[in-house]
C-alpha cells in the first residue's frame, strides 16, 4: 500500500491511533487499579507504562493532524516531517516512564512490602497481554503497509508493554514463593525494556530527519539507464521515506539534442522512476551533455 494518496494515508493513521487509544486506556486502568489495590509495584509500573501508551497515541493523533497540512509558502515540501517529530516525542515519553519506574523500584528496595497476589492478578495481566499483542500486531502491520513512522513507533511502544507484562507475571510466581524483592527487580527490568524501545524509535526517526538514503543507488541507476537515449547516470541522492521519496540525479545525453528533446528524455526518466519505485513523490533531474 506504499504510495497511497496522502489524504487517505493521514485518515488511515488517525483512525488506527484513535482506536488503539481507547484500548490502551482500558488496559491501563485495569493494571493501575488492581496494581494499587494489591500493592504490586511491578503491576502498577506496568499500568503507568500503558497510560503512556495512551499519551503517545494522543501525541500521534496531534502530530498526524499537523503533518496532513498541505504545502504552503514557507513549507514548500509540506509538513510531513511533523509525523517523525511526533515519533521522537513518543520516545521521550518512554524515557519519562523509565525514570518514574526506576525511582519507584529503588524506593521499594529500601522499603520492602509484600504485594497481594491472587488468581485475579494473573487474570488481569493475561487479558491485557492478549489485548496488547493484538494491538501491537495490527498497528505494526498497518504501519508497514502504508510506511507510517508514527504507527511503527507506537507499535514498538505497545510491544514493550507486552514484554513488561510477561515479566510481571513471572514475578508473581517468585513473590508467591516468598521472594518479595523480585517485585521491584521486575520493575527495573521493565525500565530497561522501555529505555531500549525509546532508543530504537529515536534511531529510526533520526534517519528520516537526517535525510538518510532511502533507495540503493544501483537500483535507481539501473532503472534510469533502461530509458532510451540516456548515456550515463550519476550523482544520485534519495531522501524522505519509502512512501514519500525524493530523488535527485544527473543524466548525460547526446549534446546534439535540442533543449526540448533533452527535456523530453528527462520526463521519460522521471515517469519510469515513479512507475518502477512505489512512493516516489518527486524526481529532480540535472541534464548534462556527453563530453569526450
Amino acid at each position: 500500500m506504499v504510495g497511497i494518496p496522502l489524504d487517505k494515508y493521514y485518515l488511515t493513521v488517525r483512525r488506527v491511533l484513535i482506536f488503539i487509544l481507547v484500548l490502551n486506556i482500558i488496559v491501563a486502568l485495569a493494571k493501575v487499579l488492581y496494581g494499587w489495590y494489591s500493592n504490586s509495584l511491578s503491576m502498577l509500573s506496568d499500568g503507568f507504562h500503558s497510560f503512556f501508551d495512551g499519551a503517545s497515541n494522543v501525541v500521534g493523533i496531534i502530530g498526524i493532524t499537523l503533518a496532513s497540512k498541505p504545502a504552503d509558502k514557507d513549507h514548500k515540501y509540506g509538513h510531513w516531517k511533523i509525523e517523525t517529530f511526533a515519533s521522537i516525542i513518543i520516545a521521550l515519553f518512554l524515557f519519562l516512564v523509565c525514570f518514574e519506574v526506576v525511582q519507584s523500584a529503588v524506593t521499594r528496595f529500601f522499603n520492602p512490602s509484600a504485594p497481594e497476589i491472587t488468581s485475579i492478578s494473573f487474570f488481569v495481566m493475561g487479558i491485557t497481554i492478549l489485548i496488547n499483542a493484538g494491538v501491537s500486531f495490527y498497528e505494526y502491520k498497518k504501519g508497514r503497509e502504508i510506511d507510517s513512522k508514527i504507527l511503527i513507533a507506537d507499535s514498538m511502544h505497545t510491544r514493550s508493554d507486552i514484554y513488561a507484562s510477561t515479566a510481571v507475571i513471572l514475578g508473581f510466581f517468585a513473590i508467591i514463593a516468598g521472594y518479595i524483592w523480585v517485585d521491584p527487580l521486575i520493575a527495573l527490568l521493565i525500565a530497561v525494556l522501555i529505555a531500549k524501545t525509546g532508543i530504537g524509535i529515536i534511531k529510526e526517526s533520526s534517519e528520516v530527519l537526517l535525510d538518510k538514503s532511502v533507495i540503493d543507488e544501483g537500483v535507481v541507476e539501473k532503472i534510469v539507464k533502461s530509458v532510451p537515449d540516456v548515456i550515463e547516470c550519476h550523482a544520485i541522492r534519495t531522501r524522505g521515506k519509502k512512501s514519500q521519496t525524493y530523488i535527485d540525479l544527473h543524466i548525460t545525453v547526446d549534446p546534439r539534442y535540442s533543449i526540448e528533446e533533452a527535456h523530453h528524455i528527462g520526463n521519460k526518466v522521471e515517469l519510469k522512476l515513479k512507475k518502477s519505485i512505489p512512493g516516489v513523490k518527486e524526481v529532480l533531474i540535472h541534464l548534462e551533455p556527453e563530453t569526450d
